[in-house]
Parts: structure tokens; sequence; C-alpha cells
């Protein structure tokens, strides 16, 4: 009774690493692997060290990166960390300007950042 138990114990401890990182490990490589089949020029990237770029041109195993204008670089696809979707004018909240009413009129006010005036400690 006793093998029997050790047994079931093993078998379920297999299981439980099965679903909690061999597999949830596969599907983040097959989902890597179809980003990277399904690069096309003119997509922006991010690689796996933290490089921007476009895409130019794709090879079979290979990625020619323009990283500044004029400035083309080949890259194994599997450095392509990411792809970068495009943001239409973010605005940042310290950016933006309130907008005080007084008598109809509209004044503008600047938000003044709190690293610009306070003393450095």
């Amino acid at each position: 009774m006793g093998d029997y138990s050790s047994l079931i114990m093993i078998a379920l401890m297999v299981v439980v690493f099965y679903f909690l990182l061999i597999r949830p490990q596969r599907k983040r490589q097959q989902e890597q692997a179809q980003m990277q089949n399904s690069l096309t020029s003119g997509t922006r990237i991010m690689t796996t060290t933290g490089l921007f770029a476009t895409v130019v041109a794709i090879d079979a195993d290979d990625v020619i990166l323009e990283i500044a204008p004029g400035v083309e670089t080949r890259w194994v696809k599997a450095a392509i960390g990411r792809v970068l979707t495009p943001v239409d004018d973010v605005v940042h909240e310290e950016d933006v300007k309130s907008v005080d009413v007084v008598d109809d009129n509209v004044v503008d006010t600047i938000k003044p950042h709190d690293d610009q005036d306070s003393p450095k400690k």
C-alpha cells in the first residue's frame, strides 16, 4: 500500500510541474515563434537587448533592422523580443496644461514640475 501512495505522489508532482511550468513555457515559445515568423517590412520592434528598430528585410533566419536613418544591421529572428504597437499622440498628464475660467475669460496656467523648482537634496 505504501508503494502505491509514493508512486501516486510522484505522478501527481509530475502533473503539477507540467501544468505550472512546462505547458506555459511551451505556449510562450510558440507565441514568440509565431510573432517572429509574422514579421513584415516596416514593422517597429524591440530586440531582446532593448534596441528599438524597424524591420527592413527578412531572410530565412535573419532580419535586417534599421536602427537609425540609413543605418541597417543584420539580426537573427530569435533576437526580436516584441513587436511595438504604434501609439498616436501619447499625452502625459504632467505635460497637459490646466485651464482656469475667470469671468468667462480663459486663462492658461502651466503646472510646474515638482523636480524643477525644488532644491536638490
